[in-house]
């Protein structure tokens, strides 16, 4: 799962979205990828940080990435009644970190019928996921993804457990590794998240070898000019890099 944090604007996205396509297509033997982004970012440090383009126009965008490039796409929903208008537009639903608890919110997720992606909360042990996934298969989804995306640790910081890949892998069709929100120091920057993304190409080969089913990595063609998380995406050199040093350790490829 592949994408910029925020889907800030159509020529991003495009570029993120061509980028990767052309990678794919130059990888040897074949990978699946989706495309994601966030036409809302809900969980922010201030009031005045940058919150996305709105659910119209990130589904604009979204439906445009889908036909350039034929490629699956994921985003969030923050209520449940935005499940039923991104259902129809995204592959993908996808539950954040903060919400994998709402019930209401699950539920709707599940009703679209289409895969449920929810992300394990930085406060949630990996065994109480279960929960959530049950959420969602009994509202109706036919495939639950969960997503480890760290754990706090203290004050301002998160921890990846490697061991919770295997814990949800029991009661998830695919488990997967947010490689770059799992480096965020959170609040750090002041009225933002700070993050190191010198870390993200070594935590990607870690998953990758552990054997998780999927990563999802955050990349931006300016990464420190984006408008969200530019202390964590990487930039596209470094997920080319990234993509291919995960493929290659790998298990069982």
């Amino acid at each position: 799962m592949i994408g910029p944090c925020s889907l800030e604007s159509m020529d991003v996205a495009m570029k993120v979205a061509e980028f990767t396509s052309r990678l794919m297509e130059r990888l040897d033997g074949p990978v699946e990828w989706v495309f994601k982004g966030s036409f809302l970012k809900d969980n922010r440090t201030s009031p005045g940080s940058y919150r996305g383009p709105g659910m119209d126009e990130g589904l604009r965008i979204l439906e445009k990435v889908s036909s350039d490039f034929g490629v699956r796409t994921l985003t969030d929903i923050h209520s449940s009644l935005q499940a039923g208008p991104v259902g129809q537009v995204a592959d993908v639903i996808q539950v954040p970190a903060f919400l994998c608890r709402q019930t209401s919110i699950l539920e709707a997720a599940g009703a679209t019928g289409k895969p449920v992606n929810i992300k394990k909360g930085q406060f949630m042990a990996p065994m109480n996921m279960k929960g959530a996934s049950e959420k969602v298969t009994s509202a109706g989804c036919p495939e639950v993804w969960l997503t480890e995306r760290g754990t706090f640790f203290g004050y301002g910081d998160l921890v990846v457990d490697l061991r919770s890949l295997s814990v949800m892998k029991e009661f998830a069709a695919r488990v997967i590794l947010d490689v770059t929100h799992s480096l965020q120091l959170p609040g750090a920057a002041g009225d933002s998240s700070g993050g190191c993304r010198e870390y993200a190409q070594a935590l990607a080969r870690a998953g990758a070898a552990w054997g998780v089913d999927g990563l999802f990595i955050e990349a931006h063609p300016c990464p420190s000019e984006a408008l969200s998380d530019s202390a964590t995406m990487v930039d596209l050199p470094a997920l080319e890099r990234m993509v291919r040093d995960s493929l290659a350790h790998w298990e069982g490829r």
